[in-house]
Formats: C-alpha cells, sequence, structure tokens
C-alpha cells in the first residue's frame, strides 16, 4: 500500500532519553504485499533509536485463512503473529512481540471455541480480543472508515462476550469515534468485571464533515473522557491520532513534522488524558504503521518524551512500560 521511508527520513533528530525501556503495546503486521509492513518494517522502527523491549500486536485482519470454519478464520492472523515473535526471538532482536489481542466476534455464539483456538495457536502470547466498535455511518472523506454495526456496544450478545473475555482473565480492547465515547461508556459501566482499553483516544475526527469542527469537538472529547475515566476497568492507550482521519494533514506535507510540531498540535490531548486517568491507568501506543503516514517511529516516542519530561520517574515508568505490562501481563524480559 504504501513505503514512505524516504519521505520520513527527512526528519532525523537526537533520541531523547534513550536510555528508557519502552513497551508500545499497539501495533499492526501485514503480509506482503498489503502494506509493506511485516516484521524487518517494525524492528527497523523500534529499534531505531529508542529502547523498545516488548510489543502487542493489535488485530488488524491481516493474514486470515481463507479456508475452514468462517468464525476461526481470525485465527490465522494469531497463527501468522505467532511465528514473527518466533523469528524475531531466533534473531536475538532487542525487541520482541510479548503479547497478542487477537480478533472475534463476541456475539458469536461459538466464542468460547474461538477463544481457546487463539489460545491454543499464540504460543503463550494470547493476551485478549479487539472488536473494533467503529461505525462511519456513512461519514465522508475517511482514509480508513470503520465498520462496525451502529449500537454494537449496547446489544445484549455483545456484552456477554466482553464479559466472557473478563471471566477467562483476558482483556477487551476496542476503536471508535468520538461521537461514540457515551456508547463506549455506557458499556464499560455494564460490564464492570472485564478490563477494557480504549485505543486512539476515541479518535476525534477532523475530515469530512468534522473538518471545521476541531475546538467544539474538543471540548466535547474532553468531558466525555473525564466520564470515561470514573470506569475503573478503563484503560486508555496514548497515540493514534496522527492517522490521516485526524485531520491534522500532515501526510499531504512536503516533509513530515518534528516532535516539537507534533507535541504543540497534540500535546492538550495526552495531558488532559493523563489527568483524567492517572499515569497509572495510561500508555503511550505507536499504532504503527498507520501512524507512520503522518510522522516516524523516532519521531512520535521523542514526542511522547518531551511531552512528559517534567513528570516524575514513577509515572513515566508507568506511561511507557509499566501499565502495558500490568494491563497485558507481561513478563519484564
Amino acid at each position: 500500500m504504501f513505503n514512505n521511508t524516504a519521505w520520513l527520513a527527512q526528519v532525523i533528530e537526537e533520541i531523547v532519553d534513550p536510555d528508557r525501556d519502552i513497551v508500545d503495546p499497539h501495533h499492526h503486521l501485514w503480509p506482503e504485499p498489503s502494506m509493506a509492513y511485516n516484521l524487518t518494517e517494525l524492528l527497523g522502527d523500534t529499534t531505531d533509536g529508542h529502547k523498545v523491549s516488548q510489543t502487542v500486536y493489535m488485530e488488524c485482519g491481516a493474514a486470515y485463512y481463507k479456508e475452514g470454519p468462517e468464525h476461526l478464520r481470525s485465527v490465522g492472523e494469531t497463527e501468522f503473529i505467532a511465528q514473527a515473535a518466533t523469528r524475531a526471538k531466533e534473531q536475538g532482536s532487542r525487541t520482541q512481540i510479548a503479547g497478542i489481542v487477537a480478533r472475534a466476534d463476541l456475539r458469536d455464539t461459538q466464542l468460547e471455541g474461538v477463544l481457546d483456538a487463539h489460545d491454543e495457536t499464540a504460543n503463550g502470547l494470547f493476551k485478549g480480543i479487539r472488536q473494533a466498535g467503529a461505525c462511519s455511518e456513512g461519514i465522508e472523506g475517511l482514509l480508513i472508515p470503520g465498520g462496525a454495526e451502529a449500537k454494537l456496544f449496547e446489544q445484549d450478545l455483545f456484552r456477554q462476550g466482553v464479559e466472557q473475555l473478563g471471566n477467562r482473565g483476558l482483556t477487551f480492547d476496542t476503536w471508535l469515534y468520538h461521537f461514540q465515547l457515551p456508547e463506549f461508556i455506557a458499556l464499560a459501566r455494564a460490564v464492570p468485571s472485564t478490563t477494557m482499553i480504549l485505543d486512539h483516544f476515541g479518535t476525534p475526527l477532523g475530515v469530512g464533515p468534522f473538518a471545521d469542527h476541531r475546538e467544539a469537538i474538543f471540548e466535547t472529547w474532553k468531558v466525555h473522557i473525564a466520564e470515561l475515566a470514573e470506569c475503573p476497568n478503563v484503560y486508555m492507550k496514548l497515540g493514534g491520532l496522527a492517522m490521516p482521519d485526524n485531520g491534522f494533514g500532515w501526510d499531504g506535507r512536503e516533509r513530515p513534522p518534528t516532535s516539537d510540531e507534533f507535541v504543540q498540535a497534540q500535546a492538550r490531548y495526552y495531558r488532559h488524558t493523563i489527568d483524567c486517568f492517572g499515569p497509572e491507568r495510561c500508555m503511550f501506543e505507536s499504532n504503527f504503521p498507520v501512524d507512520r503516514l503522518s510522522l516516524g517511529y523516532h519521531v512520535l516516542y521523542n514526542g511522547f518524551k518531551k511531552m512528559t519530561s517534567h513528570y516524575a520517574e514513577e509515572d513515566k515508568n508507568l506511561l511507557f512500560s509499566g501499565v502495558a505490562r500490568h494491563v497485558y501481563r507481561l513478563e519484564a524480559p
């Protein structure tokens, strides 16, 4: 789909705080030729200056089985990533894939068998399920329109599936749009026994019909984030705001942004969320390679470090590695 390495190489920065241990809890891989981002590209990014020791893979519909029962085809993605994790170990890479968040339809009457299949295939890496709730509802101008059913989070079968994850000690991740935050708040309250992770701040949109309403959206988003923070079972992933659909326009520039530009444009989203949830329920994420459309990996993490330069050491450790290890049950290397 893309290879923008030469474009990203226009911005090279000295690494900030290079010895800080990092767990990247949200990235994707695709086998060739779909997105041109596989293990080699991931390790190229994670070893390009910052000390990324572990990652958690997030489902993205890659490498599904093309045959067999429909409800088990997503297990092909888990097999693909388990094999990539093994190769990273064999290569002795500084970065290891330490967890897999897979895909299942939580409304499936055969859900228990699907979860068992992911677990059996993941070589000990299976940590949870992501089922996106992002529903584009025909919104024009989106590069990556979400295809979930409207009001998915309100369905009884779906809520039962989310509860089933918690009963098995698994996490629930989701991706949605800013106007769906009230629906997610209701879900978190309805199933308090399951640990839930909201990806990408709830994706405040900035293109199409939302392009000229950034400030109004931000003010409403702030209220919803504060309300969501009252749900103790919810954790936040800090990242994913460099997707083109967020509307910052960096992907269309002649030169990518620097970390200072990134901080200036987006720090208020990060700081508000950390203020509401506390460092103990937040984790920085890369969302690569999707956010790679807009900025480089070392620039992104430089920005994260600059945003939190005044934080206590304990809080930095939580944000960059500790919370991710706790939520996804990772053993430190």
